[in-house]
């Protein structure tokens, strides 16, 4: 495809606003899917030692 200007690249055709739509939803659900996983065994580390921490304080003494 060949476009004559830059204005013209980012105007598609008049379908700009719906190509670079789609594009940046893309990127945000992909971006999304690529740190969710991190966050979430964050805090799972982060809900394991403190139940960790509830188990040795509330444990019976021998």
């Amino acid at each position: 495809m060949h476009f004559d200007s830059f204005t013209a690249f980012l105007a598609m055709g008049n379908h700009g606003f719906y190509v670079w739509l789609s594009y940046g939803l893309t990127a945000l659900i992909v971006i999304w899917n690529l740190l969710l996983p991190g966050l979430q065994r964050r805090r799972l580390l982060k809900q394991q030692a403190q139940r960790l921490r509830r188990e040795k304080n509330h444990a019976p003494t021998a």
